[in-house]
């Protein structure tokens, strides 16, 4: 392991998110807010530790895999940690454990709160809160590696664990140039919603802070009652499909963007993605309106919005679909697991590990009445290889069996069944609000802060896709390599 790689880059890393924090700090300057001096020291303890992180030793050579994974799982531990710090130092969540758990909710765009009157928060706060959902959404490892050429080469192994997906694949040639690529398009999408909201009536502040929610698929809001607190259907509409755009390969506009729409539109997984979230919709807008609404048009609006929201594991409400029939959440849950698309802001399991399941098992059906033929597993007409098709399985195993020990754990809080599955779901999945007892109206403050630890450990699961955070503790990770050689 080269401990000074890892060092230096986490130390630039820190650096960064110093100065991330700045347009925090002047939101708290401009409203005149206690906050004010809460991320001025921030900011300076941040930085300072940051630089002598980074000064203090020498980058001797290229980031392998292993430094690779030690950077990402430790740079997003670090950044929540330090995060944590406007929280703190301004009273608005005094507990260490409590400050943390948001600040990981907030990175890894689980949108989980532990406050229970969000609009007693001071802008800055707010600001913040909502702001690390962008900074996470792409992957605050994949800003670096925009930011900082000082990577070089190596800056791939970051990359490749960083991503989202089975198989995170350079746009452009140069990784470098692809997390700009990636970034641009991620800058293009936020600044044409906080328009979008404009136009419907938000301030600029809320316009930004919902706009880093959605697009960043995050879900902390300003508001109790979420976006249901905006009685426009405007405003709901184009959260929703921000949401659901967010949710889609990040790559695939860059495809659009160099004209390959049939490429695009033959896309397998972004098919299926449509295809769960009109189905999804379609029945729960009939599900809900014969036994609650009465008016399908309503029903309509509301089942798009949770179901965009859920899916692309977003987290806002305009409803409490807690009240919802069983049927339709029922849907919603599955949805959790299920997610966005690979190379997007959302979480979840991923829609092409879905769709490489599904034909998975169609091979073995077929198997049965045909048991010498071999019938290789294709996606965008492409062979998937078996190494691929065994991570995934092995994914979804992992992913099932760290859901159900989750649960079991959290169970012993004194929680019910609905409520401890639906809470390591939505950790897992980085959803935020689950059903029963973290329903969309309420919140974690409930769980103890072993529970609350517990499910922060789940949310960096979850958003590291499970293997960076579990080989981090493999003793294996750390040993020193011995070179043998020859006498």
């Amino acid at each position: 392991m080269n401990y000074g790689a890892v060092i230096k880059v986490l130390g630039n890393l820190l650096m960064i998110e110093a100065g991330l924090m700045i347009p925090s700090f002047f939101v708290a300057i401009y409203y005149n807010q206690w906050d004010k001096r809460a991320f001025l020291i921030s900011i300076i303890i941040t930085g300072v530790i940051g630089f002598i992180m980074s000064k203090s030793f020498e980058y001797k050579k290229g980031i392998k895999a292993k430094e690779g994974l030690a950077i990402v799982a430790l740079g997003w531990i670090l950044a929540s940690f330090f995060g944590s710090l406007p929280f703190v130092f301004s009273g608005s969540i005094p507990s260490w454990v409590d400050a943390f758990f948001e600040t990981v909710s907030g990175f890894t765009t689980t949108g989980a709160t532990i406050v229970d009157d969000v609009e007693l928060l001071p802008k800055g706060i707010l600001f913040w809160r909502s702001f690390t959902h962008w900074i996470g959404g792409m992957g605050i490892l994949v800003f670096t590696i925009a930011v900082l050429p000082t990577l070089g080469v190596g800056g791939f192994q970051i990359f490749k664990v960083e991503s989202p997906g089975p198989k995170p694949d350079r746009i452009v040639p140069r990784v470098k140039d692809t997390a700009k690529i990636l970034y641009t398009t991620y800058l293009v999408i936020t600044l044409l919603e906080i328009v979008l909201l404009l136009l419907g009536g938000m301030s600029l502040f809320d316009a930004a802070v919902h706009t880093f929610g959605t697009v960043g698929t995050g879900g902390f809001s300003i508001k109790n009652e979420s976006v249901g607190a905006y009685n426009s259907t405007y405003i709901h509409l184009v959260i929703g499909i921000f949401m659901i755009l967010s949710g889609v390969n990040f790559s695939l506009y860059y495809a659009l963007f160099k004209g390959k729409v049939r490429e695009v539109i033959r896309n397998e997984e972004l098919r299926l993605y449509l295809g769960i979230i009109f189905t999804a919709v379609i029945l729960i807008a009939i599900n809900i309106n014969k036994s609650m609404y009465n008016n399908f048009g309503l029903s309509l609006r509301d089942s798009f919005f949770q179901v965009g929201s859920i899916i692309t594991t977003t987290g806002y409400a305009t409803v409490d679909f807690d009240q919802w029939p069983t049927f339709s959440k029922i849907i919603l849950f599955s949805l959790m697991f299920v997610g966005g698309c690979a190379g997007s802001t959302g979480g979840g399991m991923k829609n092409i590990r879905i769709l490489v399941l599904f034909k998975l098992i169609k091979r073995e059906i077929t198997k049965i009445f045909h048991p010498r033929a071999v019938i290789p597993i294709k996606t965008e007409d492409k062979v998937v290889p078996n190494e691929t098709v065994a991570s995934i399985t092995s994914f979804f195993m992992l992913y099932i069996l760290i859901f159900v020990l989750g649960t079991a754990i959290i169970s012993l809080e004194g929680i019910d069944f609905e409520s401890s599955a639906g809470a390591v779901a939505a950790t897992l999945g980085n959803i935020g609000p689950g059903i029963g007892l973290v329903g969309p109206a309420r919140t974690y403050s409930q769980f103890s802060y072993g529970g609350k630890l517990l499910l922060s450990l789940f949310m960096l699961l979850g958003r590291l896709e499970l293997f960076t955070i579990i080989a981090l503790l493999v003793p294996s990770t750390w040993r020193k390599e011995i070179l043998s050689k020859n006498a």
